[in-house]
């Protein structure tokens, strides 16, 4: 008998029987390389390679990565996984990005679980670890699920500052124009080229937007609704009335409502102010309400189409709807709102008749969060951190100013950027001022977040980490941009030498790097 020594005995990957997988595809907006065609190509090569047959497909096109809402096909998946109806073993993913681009890299993981416990298997093709539940495999798998969330964070924070320089300008971003307005396409150079109609959007990214005048007859009834506000002392719902009476629809080709009569009689493009920023919907969270000092502005913009004066006797009026009630008052027509609708919200509170606006109830009250609390309404969601946020903006100018005054007090000079923030001092180097928001964890131990101002680069970033209560700072970090290479940094009480070699309990130490001193005195 002659034994070939050549055959190891083993079964090749054309000889074994194929594993059953399906393959989950996703593409966002972001480049032609990540389409979906391309990852199934890349994914049906790995899995030919390998010894997988794919029986399944699961496409999400167009879906964001920031959470499951939305990704039906993601969610379909999961579904079909937990409840015994997969048939198959693996699930084909082009890379880790790929199945989410999550804010919490632990809920990547979590699904990947629900996955595992049910007999399948995850696999990234184009990654260079094998998601074999080694040691180095999960970290590598961990660190990519944090660089996946925080390439979305980084861009976030990009794609917001340039918008809020672009509505600096006077240029429209996002929303329809209103009735009465039209959107007029310019060039970079403020040439208009023509106007967009209704889901029309621009294709040249140097293309910019602006608001125009638009129908006369529009223009007019504009005007009228003013004028029976003001003048004739019609309420929003009396004007609503008369305008469907007329068989005259809103620029969305709908009944007028209170609200949306309300709506054009508080919105400052009317008068040819150009205002972003009321609501925040960043990383898909919950959209939230803007404090009026953190809205982008930019004032006479466009032609006003509505005389300023009567814009204000408008304003004035509805201010004092509010103002005449005691607070009492305000909150027992709240709590009858909440009788009758079982919930509250800002556009509930616009739809009632013979009530403050939403507006006027933060104004009074210094949140609609803290309305809703007096009179016993509490809100699916945990929205304290917002009105933490808030006060934490209405601190960063007291913040900056003390710390010009600092400065100044020392023998510095400073010169403030209107525009970024950023300190100019004694001409030689530029500071950021970041204030981070204390967390406190399950078990109690404190955590900060603080995002650096990436964008324009500062040379050092002055981080104010806020006591438990973000009431008093806790401490100080002067962060020189050389030695940072995250655009987000995670502390915790302590963070080792890396960091903790740039803390300080005061800024006395850069007070004194600032002080300049006279020549015959330093020589």
């Amino acid at each position: 008998m002659v034994i070939d020594w050549s055959q190891s005995g083993e079964e090749t990957p054309s000889e074994r029987p194929l594993i059953r997988a399906a393959q989950y595809v996703r593409m966002s907006t972001e480049h032609q390389e990540h389409s979906t065609d391309n990852q199934a190509k890349a994914i049906r090569i790995y899995a030919d390679k390998n010894g997988y047959e794919i029986v399944r497909t699961y496409a999400d096109e167009g879906k964001s990565g920031l959470s499951l809402s939305g990704r039906d096909a993601l969610k379909q998946l999961l579904d079909d996984v937990e409840q015994g109806r997969a048939d198959f073993k693996v699930i084909l993913v082009y890379d880790v990005s790929r199945f989410g681009r999550f804010q919490d890299p632990d809920e990547a993981a979590l699904y990947e679980i629900q996955c595992k416990r049910a007999g399948v298997t995850v696999l990234f093709c184009a990654e260079q670890f094998v998601n074999d539940g080694s040691m180095s495999s999960s970290i590598i798998k961990t660190v990519k699920r944090l660089m996946a969330g925080e390439y979305c964070r980084e861009l976030s924070v990009k794609v917001f500052a340039g918008q809020s320089h672009l509505i600096g300008l006077g240029f429209r971003q996002g929303g329809a124009p209103g009735f009465g307005l039209r959107r007029m396409l310019v060039d970079q150079s403020g040439a208009p080229k023509g106007e967009l109609a209704r889901l029309e959007h621009k294709s040249i990214a140097t293309d910019r937007i602006i608001l125009v005048p638009g129908p006369e007859d529009e223009i007019d009834i504009v005007r009228s609704i003013y004028r029976d506000f003001v003048t004739e002392q019609q309420n929003e719902r009396d004007i609503a009335k008369a305008l469907n009476a007329r068989a005259i629809l809103s620029d969305l080709g709908r009944p007028w409502t209170r609200g949306t009569i309300h709506e054009i009689l508080i919105n400052e493009k009317y008068i040819g102010n150009n205002v972003w920023g009321r609501t925040s919907f960043k990383l898909k969270h919950k959209h939230i309400q803007n404090a009026p000092d953190a809205w982008i502005r930019a004032d006479g913009a466009f032609a006003a189409i509505v005389d300023p004066v009567l814009f204000a006797q408008a304003r004035t009026i509805i201010e004092a709807r509010s103002n005449r009630l005691t607070d009492d008052e305000v909150l027992e027509k709240l709590r009858e709102i909440l009788g009758l609708n079982g919930t509250l919200s800002g556009l509930i509170i616009d739809e009632a008749e013979n009530c403050p606006s939403s507006s006027a109830f933060q104004s009074r009250f210094g949140s609609l969060l803290r309305a809703y609390a007096l009179v016993g309404f509490t809100p699916h969601h945990d929205y304290r951190y917002i009105e933490i946020n808030r006060s934490l903006r209405r601190l960063h100018p007291v913040v900056i100013q003390n710390v010009i005054d600092g400065v100044v007090a020392s023998g510095g000079s400073v010169i403030k950027n209107s525009l970024t923030d950023l300190l100019s001092i004694n001409g030689e180097i530029t500071v950021a001022i970041v204030i981070a928001r204390c967390k406190l964890t399950s078990a109690g131990s404190a955590r900060w977040k603080i995002r650096l101002d990436t964008p324009h680069k500062p040379d050092l970033t002055i981080a104010i980490r806020m006591d438990s209560n973000n009431e008093h700072p806790h401490d100080y970090y002067l962060l020189p941009h050389l030695d940072m290479r995250d655009a987000v940094l995670r502390m915790a009480q302590h963070n080792g030498l890396s960091l903790d070699a740039y803390r300080f309990d005061s800024l006395d130490s850069f007070y004194e790097l600032t002080a300049r001193s006279p020549w015959l005195l330093a020589a």
